[in-house]
């Protein structure tokens, strides 16, 4: 790239894909708060659903459990549903995340600061 310089010629190339690889993480995050997951407990009788960022965007009830005296029992179903969805919503994020850096032939266990 510029003659005389050595190697500081691929300073170029190395600004350039570290300016792909922002635009690939900012892409990457704004998918993530598009895809969904669902956790459930109680045999599907309670989902939470939850961005890949970990956001709770919905909470699905049977009103079948519905009894006074279940009061304490629906509310450990809904908090292992949210606690589910949010576990599956990291591991969606981890995964997207390895896609990412194994596309751009980075090593997959590479920490990145987002």
């Amino acid at each position: 790239m510029f003659k005389g310089l050595g190697d500081m010629g691929d300073i170029g190339k190395m600004m350039e894909a570290a300016q792909e690889m922002q635009a690939k993480m900012a892409k990457m995050q704004e998918d993530l708060a598009n895809l969904t997951v669902t956790g459930e407990s109680g045999g599907g009788l309670v989902k939470a659903t939850a961005t890949a960022k970990g956001e709770l965007v919905g909470l699905d009830i049977n009103p079948t459990i519905f009894s006074p005296d279940d009061k304490e029992v629906v509310e450990d179903l809904i908090l292992a549903a949210i606690k589910d969805a949010q576990r599956r919503a990291q591991d969606k994020a981890a995964s997207e995340m390895a896609r990412l850096t194994r596309e751009m032939g980075l090593p997959a266990d590479m920490k990145m600061p987002f």
